[in-house]
């Protein structure tokens, strides 16, 4: 297959007719037809005169000829254009390609990782400021973001910015590059140490007012090299180049040789650690005040610290959750008694400094914990379930209110059911028969139980293609748990856990990792983490990776917020809300009746 044939933009300013109409142009050309149209730098225009031409394409009454994204959200008219796009129903759910803003146009918000035509495409859109805005700049959770991408295996093809890194024409031929490239002006320190750990092969940015195409440089820790690429604004009154053509083979593609060639005019990287700043290593790091008050959720991102006797501190990803993806070049302690404390509700703070800043705020434990004193929390099963039970609930088998058709199995402990306004035709439920608020906190003979039908469920999928997704919303205000079973393509499984680790990242917390190697000891696992005193959420994904989180009591979390992870990688976006899914009884009977046909042989109860 030939590989995709990209346009590249500089900053269009909402000058769009103009760049338009040179698309179109390249386009025809011999080099086109081009696949894609990818734009930095300000895209909304600089004034209110430009308004109307501009409107003209986002309001559908001109066209925009190639699906074209863009990552510079900000300008006149900006705010408008992106608070409708975020509203817009077919937005919804989360949406890591772009929202659409019109036929062919697509806003990249926040940060984040996607594969436009085998690519591998990462971005930052907006730019660094200490103004807390709506739109036009980037924060701490969308760095952090990207520093948990770069850790990721696998290599990111294109990375697009706004604004140039700092210090990227260190080590550079740039005697003839047009004015303006050499001076610091317009170039940003984060953008620099993100792409210093994200190793691009090609990172595109603009707002400088120039064009530069950089000598490739060798990264460290990897056997690619990059090229930087900074675009002109379009209409630029010196007539530097703003459009840029590239055909670039993704890597994922690409043999070991291809991956490690260099040309001779290769140099060193611009970004060695040792150039750094001690401001710039610190304007990339998150302020301390700025820690969720719940050590669970804190993702160790990786950062670039200065070395000043760290050893003898813990790593918190280590401690929280068992490893660290840094292993042995992790600049902090792997402690194994300290990961058994952290299990038995020792607060992170008070491990590592010998004191907790939060006082009596916290609510994990100030001293260390024998073996025996981990049990502060309820007992699980503590029998006022079945007490509980209501005629009005639309769970218990009990009551009149119960949609009988929708059961599929029914066993001691637990049964399965149809999910009425179902993600997807075989999305179902696991449900408690006793009128429980969580599944968490029942007895072991009801997690042995639970564990049948989860491995039936595996089975009965994997036949298909497919695996499986596990989550839970524990509500404290919940009367009758329900644990969500949606399969997704066997294909899609392995973006699982990148998509709910940015969704959180997006809604403003972190998840704590564990792993199990069966459902049942991952089910053991949860039960330790879990707080009666606290809403619950979980998913257990096919790897056996376990994400959960406690949500403070006026956290804003969406209690949808499983389901429209899911809604956005299958792009179901359109039903993300089981409310908004009408289905009649007769198309609910026969999927019913459709997914005991195949599940029968695998079912635990017959």
């Amino acid at each position: 297959m030939a590989p995709p044939k990209i346009l590249l933009s500089g900053d269009i300013s909402g000058n769009l007719k103009q760049l338009i109409k040179r698309v179109v142009s390249v386009n025809k050309s011999a080099a086109g037809p081009f696949d894609v149209l990818l734009c930095v730098g300000q895209f909304f225009p600089d004034s209110a005169d430009q308004l109307d031409e501009f409107n003209d394409y986002i309001e559908g009454r001109a066209q925009i000829p190639l699906p074209t994204y863009f990552i510079g959200d900000y300008g006149v008219g900006a705010a408008k254009v992106l608070l409708a796009a975020t509203r817009d129903a077919g937005n919804q759910g989360f949406k890591l390609d772009g929202l659409k803003i019109c036929n062919n146009l697509y806003w990249l918000k926040g940060s984040g990782k996607f594969t436009l035509h085998g690519l591998s495409v990462a971005y930052l859109s907006g730019q660094q400021s200490s103004d807390s805005q709506q739109f036009g700049t980037y924060n701490q959770d969308d760095v952090d973001v990207l520093r948990a991408i770069a850790e990721e295996p696998g290599i990111i093809d294109l990375f697009l910015t706004n604004k140039w890194p700092s210090g990227i024409t260190n080590r550079a031929n740039i005697s003839d590059a047009p004015p303006g490239v050499s001076e610091p002006f317009g170039t940003d320190n984060i953008v620099a140490e993100l792409v210093a750990e994200i190793k691009p092969r090609y990172h595109i940015a603009g707002t400088k007012g120039v064009f530069y195409a950089r000598e490739p440089y060798s990264n460290v820790a990897a056997v690619h090299v990059t090229r930087f690429l900074g675009l002109a604004p379009v209409g630029n009154k010196d007539k530097q180049k703003f459009i840029h053509a590239l055909s670039p083979t993704p890597a994922s593609t690409m043999s070991a040789i291809e991956i490690r060639a260099k040309s001779t005019t290769t140099t060193l990287s611009p970004y060695t650690y040792e150039e750094k700043t001690a401001h710039s290593i610190e304007a990339g790091k998150r302020s301390s005040d700025s820690i969720s008050d719940s050590q669970y959720w804190r993702y160790d991102v990786p950062q670039k610290r200065q070395k000043h006797g760290d050893g003898n501190r813990l790593c918190f990803k280590f401690v929280s959750s068992g490893s660290c993806p840094r292993g042995e070049s992790c600049n902090f302690q792997h402690d194994v008694d300290a990961r058994e404390q952290s299990l038995r509700g020792v607060c992170f703070d008070f491990m590592n400094k010998g004191k907790c800043e939060r006082g009596p705020e916290c609510k994990f434990k100030h001293s260390l914990q024998d073996e025996g004193d981990s049990n502060s929390q309820p007992g699980r099963g503590s029998g006022n379930a079945n007490r509980n039970r209501s005629t009005e609930c639309w769970f218990c088998l009990s009551s009149p209110k119960v949609e009988s058709h929708l059961i599929i199995s029914i066993g001691e402990h637990y049964y399965c059911a149809l999910a009425k306004g179902p993600l997807v035709e075989d999305h179902i439920l696991l449900i408690p028969i006793g009128h429980s608020p969580n599944t968490v906190s029942l007895p072991s003979e009801c997690d042995i139980e639970l564990d049948k039908f989860q491995n039936a469920l595996k089975k009965y999928y994997n036949k298909q293609g497919k695996e499986v997704v596990f989550f839970e919303w524990a509500s404290k205000r919940t009367t009758h748990a329900n644990l969500q079973v949606v399969p997704v393509p066997s294909a899609k499984a392995a973006a699982l856990k990148n998509i709910f680790n940015l969704a959180a990242e997006r809604q403003g917390f972190k998840f704590t990792t564990m792993k199990s190697s069966n459902n049942y000891d991952g089910r053991t696992l949860l039960g330790e983490q879990f707080d009666r005193n606290f809403s619950f959420f979980y998913v257990q994904l096919p790897d056996g990776t376990i994400l959960s989180h406690s949500i403070e009591e006026n956290e804003n979390f969406l209690p949808q917020f499983g389901r429209q992870v899911m809604a956005g990688l299958l792009k179901k976006a359109d039903r993300d809300d089981w409310k908004n899914c009408t289905d009649s009884k007769e198309e609910e009977t026969k999927m019913v009746e459709d997914f005991k046909s195949g599940f029968g042989e695998f079912d635990p109860n017959k």
